[in-house]
């Protein structure tokens, strides 16, 4: 089969083109700019495009499918060209559904804790020998890929609940029709998209109205909204509320008396792990076999990810963008650090969270921080057409005593070359950005 790809260069995007040209497909693409690791990755599987930009002349009709990333816009010239030919054009969450013929179909959907959750199941499965198919948004130690489409008897995606594309509005969770749900929590996002918290929780709700009765949910029943929503009678499919995992003063699991240790941390991870265990469960996957092999999972790529440094400094990097997220990362590592001083920087990045009414949402949700440093890149203000930011506004929506806005790179490497002579202290580095170019491992 032949397929093309308009905006090759996403995470997902350029990890679909990887897989099926290893499936021995004739792959195609195009874009308007990749970045690393995308732009290495499709270099070496000879899928980089010659030429960076749109090209109508590359959509020809004997293309069998166009694969239509969200980042392409209505007027893109290569989307024209493919309707104008009257060609196949899905958006990848309907190519995956399509591609699938999975006995089993598991989605972990929510607002927070999606990667890691899927992440969890997917080593555990891989580490006993399960065959199965995925869709993740980050790399894991273990796997090339972060998509795996072989018709495997089971797959498992992490289903978020952004668009699909410029052609298809719906959330990409809504496509992938799971026997298997789980919803890790709700809390606001997207902006540009759901105006209002409402218009948020409506996409949850359809998701839940669509499930029958032989599908199963698990959701985080600590999160008052989700519960509240879920307990509606509407929804036909069946329920079950999950907690965080128990464990004693070493951070070890403590299932019916036996102590397992684990190398993540923090409440959010507990509860991320229960709800991998009980999906795993649904697949013959025995607690005790789940909590044995979990112990060498040290977590997905930029979620809570542990950094070599040359001094030995104890620094993480996390993912973590929207409040919640933040609060969340910030938490755990103050559990797992009581006593020492925790430092670090917050980048702004996502629509959200570069609108300045959003950004209120944020108060309080670094308070386990002792010192904290929010960025934003003016040219992320500037490709996302927003205006600039008020920093003494953004400052007092996080009420943070010591807490300082910088939107300049050089007083970022200078604050790192501060946190790297305090080894002292534990360093957290919370950003799905790229922190205005600064190179971390030059300073730490």
């Amino acid at each position: 089969m032949k397929y093309h790809l308009i905006a090759i260069g996403g995470s997902i995007m350029h990890n679909l083109a990887i897989d099926l040209k290893d499936l021995g497909h004739q792959v195609s693409g195009s874009d308007d700019e990749i970045f690393e690791p995308s732009r290495s990755r499709l270099e070496e599987k000879g899928l980089l495009p010659s030429e960076i930009g749109w090209k109508a002349e590359r959509i020809t009709e004997d293309i069998d499918t166009v694969i239509l990333g969200k980042h392409a816009k209505e007027d893109n010239p290569e989307l024209q060209r493919a309707l104008d030919l009257g060609l196949t054009i899905k958006s990848f969450p309907e190519f995956i559904t399509q591609m699938s013929k999975a006995k089993t179909k598991i989605a972990i959907t929510g607002s927070h804790g999606k990667t890691s959750t899927t992440a969890i199941a997917m080593f555990v499965m891989s580490r006993l020998g399960i065959d199965f198919d995925y869709l993740v948004g980050a790399q894991i130690e273990g796997f090339s890929k972060m998509v795996k489409m072989s018709g495997a008897d089971i797959l498992i995606v992490e289903g978020d609940e952004y668009p699909s594309s410029c052609l298809d509005n719906r959330a990409k969770m809504i496509h992938y029709d799971a026997d298997i749900s789980v919803v890790t929590g709700v809390a606001w996002d997207h902006v540009n998209i759901y105006k209002t918290y409402e218009d948020y929780l409506a996409i949850f709700d359809t998701y839940l109205k669509m499930r029958t009765e032989e599908d199963l949910i698990f959701f985080d029943q600590t999160d008052k909204q989700l519960l509240k929503l879920v307990a509606q009678n509407s929804y036909s499919c069946k329920r079950i509320g999950y907690f965080p995992l128990e464990v004693n003063n070493k951070g070890d699991v403590i299932w019916e008396g036996t102590a397992y240790p684990i190398k993540v941390f923090g409440e959010h991870n507990l509860k991320n792990l229960n709800a991998a265990r009980l999906v795993c469960e649904q697949i013959g996957i025995q607690t005790e076999q789940f909590l044995g092999t979990i112990k060498d999972f040290t977590g997905a790529a930029k979620r809570l990810q542990l950094i070599p440094t040359q001094s030995g400094q104890i620094v993480y990097k996390d993912f973590a963008h929207a409040p919640s997220k933040a609060k969340a990362t910030a938490n755990a590592v103050r559990s797992s650090y009581k006593s020492k001083k925790i430092r670090g920087v917050l980048e702004l990045h996502t629509f959200s969270s570069l609108s300045m009414p959003f950004i209120e949402h944020y108060r309080d949700s670094l308070s386990s921080m002792d010192e904290v440093k929010v960025f934003f890149d003016p040219h992320a203000l500037q490709m996302k057409g927003l205006p600039d930011l008020d920093r003494a506004a953004v400052q007092q929506a996080f009420n943070h005593p010591n807490l300082e806005v910088v939107s300049d790179s050089e007083a970022l490497k200078t604050y790192f070359s501060t946190l790297s002579s305090k080894p002292e202290d534990v360093i957290l580095i919370m950003s799905s950005g790229n922190l205005g170019g600064v190179d971390l491992s030059l300073h730490f």
